[in-house]
């Protein structure tokens, strides 16, 4: 058994989510690809995958090893890439992990200046809502953190922001403009449910001011719509739904054109950072530090543009 190429054929049967999707993706047949897997099981003396008549499941076991094996193939990636001698004779694939409105609205308008330079690195980007417990098994992740965030990674600072409350002019002439942060209590809220766990808020949302260190506020605002989709509440937003909270770089084109209207200017919702995080080896690859080179000089021109500037 090729151990190399089993490892390879596991990680991509959990990537494409089956083994006939695998196979197709390898170019492969697919008993093979099953074979393969089987093989490695029965070399590790355990079994890796779960299979049911609807879809795969990794085991305990499996799920640690799949991060084992996704650091090897990283670290070959990197062997591999060494040999090139200069920023344009780069290649290989990035690996990179953002949330999906980072990863929309900060990292896509730079894939044609980035494809532009760099045209032998191929960019793989995944999105997850959740990615910090997940820095170790890409090349680069995109957190957005709130204030005081004490983790443990390394990273680069990026930028850092507000997230405020807006809402739709239409909306604020049927229900009235809030004037203070208990007039929330009369309004319909549109929840990040995921931010409102990072924050440690629950069903309320906590306001503090943007200037000095007043004490915060809490409010009991109903919510009638709860997503970890950022793009959902500010659609929902902008068709006249309710309040919401958003990063304030996101906002800003639907502040300028009047679609949507900055809620209690004189108060924000957090604070939060941007880091670009990389995995705990020791080594970084050149082609990752061309990327978070090219990053650090293009985003901060993204914030600029988002901001009016």
């Amino acid at each position: 058994m090729d151990r190399l190429q089993a490892m390879k054929i596991f990680a991509r049967v959990v990537d494409e989510g089956g083994f006939a999707a695998a196979a197709r993706a390898m170019d492969m047949s697919p008993p093979v690809v099953t074979r393969m897997v089987a093989e490695l099981e029965q070399h590790l003396g355990t079994r890796l995958l779960q299979r049911t008549t609807r879809k795969l499941a990794l085991t305990d076991a499996g799920d640690a090893y799949l991060q084992r094996v996704r650091a090897i193939l990283h670290d070959i990636e990197d062997a591999e890439a060494v040999t090139a001698a200069s920023t344009r004779d780069l290649q290989g694939t990035v690996h990179v992990l953002a949330p999906p409105t980072l990863a929309t609205y900060f990292l896509a308008p730079c894939m044609a200046q980035w494809r532009t330079r760099h045209p032998r690195l191929l960019l793989d980007i995944s999105t997850d809502n959740f990615v910090a417990a997940r820095v170790d098994e890409f090349d680069v992740t995109f957190m957005v953190v709130p204030e005081g965030f004490d983790g443990n990674v390394v990273a680069r600072t990026l930028f850092q922001g507000d997230a405020i409350v807006v809402a739709s002019p239409d909306y604020l002439q049927r229900m009235g403009v809030p004037q203070e942060p208990e007039d929330l209590a009369q309004h319909y809220y549109l929840r990040d449910s995921g931010q409102a766990v990072r924050a440690h808020t629950g069903r309320r949302l906590r306001l503090q001011p943007l200037e000095g260190d007043g004490p915060a506020q809490e409010v009991d605002a109903p919510v009638v719509l709860q997503s970890v989709s950022t793009e959902l509440l500010l659609r929902a937003a902008l068709d006249g739904v309710g309040v919401t909270v958003v990063a304030q770089l996101l906002a800003a084109p639907f502040l300028a054109s009047g679609a949507l209207i900055h809620v209690l200017p004189q108060w924000i919702y957090s604070r939060y950072t941007v880091y670009a995080a990389l995995p705990s080896r020791r080594m970084l690859p050149a082609r990752t530090k061309v990327f978070l080179d090219f990053v650090s000089e293009q985003v901060p021109q993204a914030v600029v543009a988002q901001q009016g500037g």
